[in-house]
């Protein structure tokens, strides 16, 4: 479904991302393991035309998406839901929601879909229904992280690109978002590609990982693979590394 051919990534004159390969099949939640400054948040950016790549390739449903602008690209059925969440704070859950089918309002979809999708957001996050129409500032930390999932879902995505998602959140809410990602997966067929800081708990539930430094994918494995990897326990899944997941 999605395939990034060599790609290099700029900060100005920091060489981000080198030559990186990678790709996401359809339904599939594919983890990316890196420390900070590896690379990851990059990639995720790189996709969505946040920081567009500077030369390589970039391939969604067999076509290349290299130029597109960001609104473009969640047309096309990509959405990143970003680290911090950036909820919109001063505007209501529904108020949200909606901004996040801005693009299907733009291209003439009717409100009546619409509001059935926000439902069925309700239904996926039965913490925010109760929640409409308060501020999204004053949310929970927990509850905002999934006001920004739902507001990337309204726009129909195919391939959903998670960054961070646990990130400040208690073990219980980080457990419901996960059952979340795994359900977006088994009932939508929602492709998932997930940065996360917990990466023992991300590949509990990832089918493949990658694993980069500096820039660079050093390692493709399957998630479990990854998990009895020595080296990958030493250096990102070690004693040290406390599993939010089993708590």
């Amino acid at each position: 479904m999605l395939r990034i051919k060599n790609i290099n990534t700029y900060y100005g004159q920091v060489h981000a991302l080198k030559n990186v390969s990678l790709h996401l099949q359809a339904g599939e939640i594919v983890t990316l393991i890196g420390a900070n400054g590896a690379g990851k948040t990059t990639i995720l950016n790189s996709l969505s035309a946040v920081t567009p790549p500077r030369d390589g390739e970039i391939l969604f449903e067999g076509k290349p998406i290299n130029g597109l602008s960001p609104d473009r690209i969640v047309e096309l059925g990509i959405s990143q839901v970003p680290e911090g969440r950036q909820v919109f704070k001063d505007f209501s859950v529904t108020d949200n929601l909606e901004l996040g089918a801005y693009l299907r309002f733009r291209r003439g979809e009717g409100r009546g879909n619409v509001r059935k999708d926000m439902e069925e957001m309700f239904a996926l996050f039965p913490q925010l229904s109760g929640r409409r129409r308060q501020m999204a500032g004053t949310l929970s930390g927990g509850e905002q992280q999934m006001l920004a999932i739902g507001r990337a879902l309204m726009a129909g995505p195919k391939v959903l690109l998670l960054d961070e998602p646990s990130m400040g959140l208690a073990p219980m809410v980080v457990q419901e978002i996960f059952r979340v990602i795994t359900t977006l997966r088994e009932e939508k067929g929602t492709a998932v590609l997930l940065v996360e800081q917990n990466a023992k708990a991300a590949l509990k539930i990832a089918d493949r990982g990658y694993v980069l430094e500096t820039g660079k994918v050093i390692l493709e494995e399957s998630a479990l693979d990854l998990l009895e990897n020595k080296e990958v326990q030493r250096a990102y899944l070690g004693k040290d590394k406390k599993e939010i997941w089993e708590r």
